[in-house]
């Protein structure tokens, strides 16, 4: 005997399809639905063949008596309400017939079939679902990868709610079943209904899921099929199942000793071990595949009663369920004893994600999130963390519990193994401060942001301990972002702790990026010269330069972000003054010697850290700039930007510096004598990710350095320095050499790096440089992007469009700026007396 054994009914049909009248064809035949076997009129027979038992006008009018001589504990039937005035304002429950099971003892019994609770009329409104029936299709999931275009929203759902499609499945259960069913009678009460099929549970179980879903880790124990790059699916056909995602490589042990505490875990990008989520009738069958190869099949009711299963060779899966408790947890500043906004993570000991209520055990599937998902959560490699206020609440798993938070680059972060007991429902976390950088005056904030909202932007940065958030509103081909967030004035938390303006970046992909800090009024166009930053097809319509001068008008600040790419006006703006800082979104060799270069070359520079987040694989302010606001000063956004444009900046990727040089603070001017002298520098790292290195960099080369091979939480460095020219100074911190060697789990995978902007050290009169390597460098950026002007860029044909400038002569236009950077290097050479 089969577990589920469907009858043959075709004796007993009277109707074919069209008495469901104008429609999809119905599923007929053999068909399977939760995984039961159905059997819908006669094997292969065509839709115009009588396939259902019709009941009411035109179909059997009286009681229907259908022998079935077996034993069951389960009737299932597929059938249909074919007439109901229930949203025409009839009656709800309306009795449409009752099933008479007929026992061998001579007992029979009634069931009642009613409107929306036993049956249905099809098909349904939304929410018009049955209340004692399933619909015939399961509940499951998008598509993983791929999909229409216009369901891309649809897709982050992952779930699809099932919806009845030709019938709804209704189950009976037999109070006795050591008694043989003698027959099925139906007897019809009025409204017309079909019966299209029944069949026959012989198990000891509801046939339709009821349990909530269990965690199951899936391991594979042939190395081979281990170390595949993750390719795993997994299909119940008596339930549903959740997609699977890897596991973490480390162990729990790994974890708890990492050096990244608070700051995400390499992704596993094998597929083992791994983990999937399962809700299913006993007698379910898991098959879990790889690629197109099936590994296994396992009966579900047996994982759940012996823990694991080991159906084949390559294949062993775990159940990981200890129970859960709905746990309210709090995290509180260990000094003020009060909740502080902070991102939390918790995981079983196998690495299973336990993410609070309203926050994703996994952003996007963990696909990419590139202006998706962008708020509330974040990825940083295998952990998605959760930005909380400081209190959250949602299911733990009882016992071993592990735990990441963490609050920016001033809390130590905790990472820890916590239990939670049968029926608690209380957690306290702590998180210690170990250093208060605004307490001394220096102000964090991200330079570059895009996408999140303004009320996102403020959550977000508290979470990370972040004062100032830069919204910048852009364009890229067709998309144009965050236009309703602009005010033309900055936005304060009501504690006063963080400010968000929504401001601008704009792009033009070749010339370059310009970020404009405090525009009161939008300065347009965007971009310009095509994809991928402006619209297919576009003109060159703006330069940098004139972004900048109407930036400075409104009386806002420029920054030259990402530098130094793309690399093409960034030269012009620098040479003519037009920016006020560089920022740098990544630790990189070229990126040094480019800033280093234009120091070398007498450009003053403040740098700048930002993010560049589009993503929610990048947390606001994971590269973030330090600004030192006077202590006769309010902080505010003003404050922020000026001082930041005075040079009294620290770029942070992690490490938090002290540099001085003869008590010359970052951003001042130490003056010398004509012929210099020799001067006490001093600097300090420290970092709640252990560094490997601290150096003291004068006029681009690293002249003094400290170093921890291990790592370090603190590093110090103090040296005696000769100065006989104008030069600068400045300090950076990070991992080991070479650049970029000791990489964040973000996306960019950026280095943990600090970095100060310079401390300048004249020698007699006014600090100045000359460098002629950097003039030519200069000049030869200038003359390719005036190359590119003139013979590559897009334009309107003169004379048929007036631009937004209101200039007779675009091209004189576009030009002007980079003849003014000529002409201003040649002043400076032709000051020192070098031939141009």
């Amino acid at each position: 005997m089969t577990d589920y054994d469907p009858l043959d009914l075709t004796a007993w049909c009277n109707a074919d399809a069209a008495v469901l009248g104008a429609q999809h064809p119905p599923a007929l035949g053999r068909q399977t639905f939760h995984g039961l076997p159905f059997q819908i009129g006669r094997a292969g027979a065509a839709g115009d063949a009588p396939c259902f038992l019709a009941f009411g006008a035109g179909g059997h009018g009286a009681s229907l008596h259908i022998p079935i001589g077996r034993t069951a504990r389960r009737l299932i039937v597929a059938h249909r309400l074919l007439d109901s005035a229930l949203y025409a304002g009839g009656p709800l429950g309306e009795p449409v017939a009752e099933y008479r099971v007929v026992l061998a003892s001579g007992e029979r019994l009634v069931a009642p079939i009613r409107e929306r609770f036993e049956i249905l009329a099809l098909p349904i409104p939304w929410g018009g679902q049955a209340f004692d029936a399933v619909n015939d299709h399961p509940d499951g999931l998008q598509p993983r990868h791929g999909g229409p275009w216009g369901q891309a929203g649809a897709r982050q759902t992952e779930v699809r709610q099932s919806q009845p499609r030709d019938y709804v499945l209704w189950s009976w259960t037999n109070p006795q079943p050591d008694q043989a069913i003698v027959a099925l009678e139906i007897a019809p009460q009025g409204p017309r209904f079909i019966v299209a099929a029944v069949t026959l549970g012989h198990l000891d179980e509801d046939p339709f899921r009821r349990a909530g879903a269990r965690p199951v880790k899936i391991t594979l124990p042939q190395s081979g099929d281990a170390a595949q790059p993750f390719d795993l699916t997994v299909e119940v056909d008596r339930g549903t199942v959740t997609y699977p995602h890897a596991l973490p490589a480390a162990s729990a042990e790994a974890f708890l000793a990492d050096g990244f505490a608070g700051f995400g875990e390499a992704q596993n990008p094998a597929s083992s071990p791994a983990y999937v989520e399962i809700a299913a009738a006993p007698s379910a069958t898991v098959t879990v595949s790889q690629g197109a190869a099936v590994l296994g099949r396992a009966r579900w009711g047996e994982l759940e009663d012996r823990g694991v299963a080991a159906p084949t060779p390559r294949l062993r899966l775990e159940l990981v369920d200890p129970g859960r408790n709905w746990v309210h947890t709090t995290v509180l500043d260990d000094a003020t004893g009060r909740p502080v906004p902070c991102r939390v993570h918790f995981r079983s000991p196998e690495g299973i994600p336990y993410q609070p209520h309203g926050h994703h055990g996994h952003v996007n599937s963990n696909l990419g999130t590139w202006h998706i998902d962008v708020g509330g959560d974040v990825r940083l490699g295998q952990i998605t963390y959760a930005y909380t206020d400081g209190t959250c609440q949602g299911w733990l798993p009882r016992g071993e519990v592990l735990v990441d938070v963490a609050r920016g680059f001033e809390y130590e972060p905790l990472r820890a193994r916590l239990t939670i007991a049968p029926g608690q429902q209380r957690l306290e976390l702590r998180l210690r401060r170990f250093r208060d950088m605004a307490a001394e005056r220096w102000f964090s904030g991200d330079t570059h942001v895009h996408f999140l909202s303004t009320q996102g932007s403020h959550f977000e940065a508290q979470g990370e301990d972040l004062r100032v958030v830069n919204l910048l509103l852009s364009q890229w081909g067709s998309l144009f972002t965050n236009t309703e967030e602009f005010i033309g004035r900055p936005t304060t938390s009501p504690d006063g702790q963080t400010i968000v303006y929504a401001t601008q970046e704009n792009r033009q992909h070749f010339l370059g990026h310009l970020t404009l800090l405090g525009v009161t009024e939008p300065i347009m166009p965007w971009c310009s010269d095509g994809p991928s930053e402006a619209e297919l097809g576009g003109t060159l319509e703006a330069t940098l330069a004139d972004w900048a001068d109407r930036c400075r008008a409104q009386g806002g600040t420029v920054v030259i972000p990402h530098l130094p790419f793309p690399n093409g006006e960034p030269a012009a703006l620098i040479a003519t003054g037009r920016a006020d800082a560089v920022e740098m979104i990544r630790e990189d060799a070229f990126n040094f010697i480019e800033y280093y270069r234009y120091l070398n070359g007498g450009y003053r520079l403040p740098l700048v850290g930002g993010t560049d987040k589009m993503s929610s694989e990048v947390p606001v302010g994971l590269y973030r700039t330090y600004v030192h606001i006077p202590a006769d000063e309010d902080f505010t956004y003003e404050s922020w930007c000026r001082n930041m444009a005075q040079g009294r900046t620290i770029l942070s990727g992690g490490p938090l510096l002290d540099f001085a040089v003869d008590g010359a603070r970052v951003g001042d001017t130490l003056r010398l004598p004509a012929g210099g002298g020799t001067v006490e520098v001093g600097a300090r790292a420290q970092s709640a990710i252990a560094i490997h290195r601290l150096e003291l960099v004068q006029d681009g080369r690293v002249i003094e350095s400290a170093t921890a091979p291990d790592g370090a939480r603190e590093l110090t460095l103090r040296a005696r320095v000769r100065v006989s020219d104008h030069s600068w100074l400045a300090a950076r911190a990070g991992g080991p050499a070479p650049a970029g060697s000791l990489p964040h789990h973000d996306t960019w995978r950026r280095g943990v790096l600090a970095h100060t902007s310079p401390i300048y050290v004249a020698c007699g009169g006014d600090w100045q440089r000359f460098s002629p390597e950097t003039a030519r460098y200069m000049l030869t950026l200038i003359d390719g992007s005036l190359t590119y002007i003139r013979n590559r860029s897009p334009h309107y044909r003169p004379g048929t469009v007036t631009h937004h400038h209101g200039e007779a002569d675009h091209q004189a236009y576009l030009e002007r700026p980079f003849r003014e950077a000529i002409a201003a290097i040649h002043r400076r050479m032709h000051a020192l007396g070098l031939p141009h």
